[in-house]
């Protein structure tokens, strides 16, 4: 079985002096000063630590600060910091970092600029990465999924374009969107900040972005690990989930008026990686609606956003959109918007030998005893009720209401026709009048 590792991605390099920044001297001045202010940092050393740029870079910034009066030499050396020179804000310097302050409280690290973050995303586009079917079922093997419904998924995960997941509740849409996201493996650079028209719009979201492990250096090896830009963080390939509460205000850039900062909307978050919709239908706007906004990023690999001027601008769209949805397509969506989505896949309950096989196999995890008769009466007796209806989501509710049953009762985990009944009760509500 092939199990490749997924490719390395290039790695975004550290600048290497201020012309490579390709931002403004002045934000970038400014953003030291509010940072050493904020912060109350002295020496090039941490500063450049808080503002993720190399020292030599970091001291040019402190330089230019310094020739304009906005920065001193302490004129003490810190014996804790290798005989490093302290500088501290002048009074001009913290008039203007206050004056800086006043007109955006971002500091720390530096944003990347737009063009050049657009540059990096090309580098670890997630069209880039080839799914192999033995990639997807490893990262699947706690679900129990028809041959064909893996033949549909793998070309549609490894095209990186949009699917719409459809068909019955609880058959597993959401835990095979999750599956897709484990499948991916490999390692992206999320901006903490970009830079667009001297405005800052925060990325990086510890809630959306998981942080890798730091490589460290073996100091037995010859090669050294390659160092990387960091005002970059080295991340798994995020996951933006979204369900019935999913807005379109919430695709928008999000400005935080008292900050005068901007913030990354949902779906730039999730550049590199998957963007999932779970339960469409059930949000407050039509699907159609949401549909519709994704008609230019889904198509042209780009995206819109506004700032609070009404200047647009593009931003890159380099996301795999997973919709999932209980209702059948026809029903939401008019033809134009289904052409627009390129894989429709039906995820379908299982049948009955696979209804088995995933009943045992959470019996087994929970250390439930199976007994064959029980499972007859199961069979025979209670799913003609619903018309032999089956649903991946029923074997674990009836384990757990038997478990939760024998516990009450004191009885060790047993399966018997009268605790299939009383769990089978739980499972649907009758059909009846309510006398109010």
């Amino acid at each position: 079985m092939n199990m490749e590792a997924p490719p390395t991605v290039t790695a975004p390099p550290p600048p290497k002096g201020l012309e490579e920044m390709q931002l403004p001297i002045v934000m970038m001045r400014d953003i030291l000063l509010k940072t050493m202010f904020r912060k109350n940092l002295d020496l090039v050393s941490d500063i450049a630590r808080a503002v993720c740029l190399p020292i030599n870079v970091t001291q040019e910034l402190v330089d230019i600060a310094r020739s304009q009066k906005f920065l001193e030499a302490t004129g003490t050396l810190s014996a804790n910091a290798a005989n490093e020179m302290g500088y501290q804000l002048t009074d001009a310097g913290k008039a203007r970092a206050l004056d800086a302050l006043a007109q955006s409280e971002y500091f720390g690290a530096m944003p990347v600029p737009l063009q050049v973050y657009r540059e990096q995303v090309e580098r670890q586009s997630i069209r880039n990465i080839q799914i192999t079917r033995a990639q997807l079922v490893n990262a699947m093997g706690h679900l129990v999924l028809p041959e064909d419904l893996l033949d549909h998924l793998g070309p549609a995960v490894s095209s990186g374009r949009s699917i719409l997941m459809y068909g019955p509740p609880g058959n597993g849409k959401s835990s095979i969107s999750n599956g897709i996201r484990d499948a991916l493996g490999d390692k992206i650079y999320v901006p903490r900040a970009i830079e667009y028209s001297g405005q800052v719009i925060t990325v990086y979201d510890p809630i959306v972005h998981s942080k890798a492990e730091e490589e460290v250096d073996d100091p037995h090896s010859l090669r050294r690990r390659r160092t990387f830009d960091t005002r970059y963080v080295r991340c798994e390939r995020p996951t933006v989930i979204t369900g019935g509460e999913l807005t379109l205000s919430m695709l928008d850039l999000v400005y935080n008026p008292t900050a005068r900062t901007y913030q990354a909307p949902l779906q730039l978050k999730a550049t590199g990686g998957i963007f999932i919709v779970d339960d469409l239908g059930r949000q407050k706007e039509p699907p159609q609606a949401l549909i519709n906004r994704w008609i230019v990023p889904l198509e042209e690999s780009k995206d819109i956003l506004a700032l609070q001027s009404g200047e647009k601008f593009e931003v890159p769209f380099d996301t795999l959109v997973i919709f999932s949805t209980n209702f059948h397509p026809n029903e939401i969506f008019d033809q134009a918007a289904l052409r627009r989505i390129f894989f429709k896949i039906k995820v379908d309950g299982p049948d009955q030998e696979n209804f088995l096989k995933i009943f045992a196999l959470v019996a087994r995890k929970k250390k439930l005893p199976l007994d064959e008769d029980s499972l007859i009466y199961l069979l025979q007796e209670k799913y003609p009720t619903i018309d032999n209806v089956y649903a991946n989501y029923q074997p674990v509710f009836l384990i757990d209401q038997i478990i939760s049953i024998c516990n009450f009762e004191g009885i060790p985990y047993q399966m018997r026709p009268d605790l299939i009944d009383r769990a089978w009760a739980n499972m649907f509500v009758r059909d009846e009048a309510i006398v109010k």
